[in-house]
């Protein structure tokens, strides 16, 4: 346990969004939105005209920052840069995929399900060994 990633406590860890507009706006509401001092923001609306590029340093962006936990990503968008995605592997911050609105959740498309079914094959596979 002494090698637990530990999330500052001396302010509280923040959420983080990549996704469309209504959704981003569903948690704005919730009150997960955050400016800090450099006016810069704790999420990015995905439309149209938002570009991969945008969306990957975004996403390098919120898992590189101290303060963020958890990087709530829309599937779509994932898929976009599903690269990144599954390359990231580090606890903390959590990345979870979550639906939108106009796009399905697709669990076959999920990071974060498939390294848990591939765990789960693998710890089946050490037990038939025994």
């Amino acid at each position: 346990m002494a090698n637990r990633p530990q999330i500052p406590t001396n302010n509280s860890a923040l959420i983080a969004m990549i996704a469309d507009e209504d959704t981003v706006t569903g948690f704005l509401l919730a009150g997960v939105g955050n400016v800090d001092i450099r006016r810069k923001t704790n999420y990015l609306i995905v439309d149209s005209k938002t570009t991969v590029k945008a969306i990957e340093d975004a996403f390098k962006e919120f898992t590189t920052k101290e303060d963020i936990a958890i990087v709530l990503i829309s599937q779509y968008v994932a898929n976009m840069i599903r690269f990144l995605v599954d390359s990231y592997n580090n606890p903390i911050p959590a990345i979870l995929e979550i639906p939108s609105k106009d796009h399905p959740y697709d669990p076959a498309h999920d990071s974060v399900l498939s390294r848990v079914k591939y765990l789960f094959s693998a710890e089946s596979v050490a037990s038939d060994r025994r």
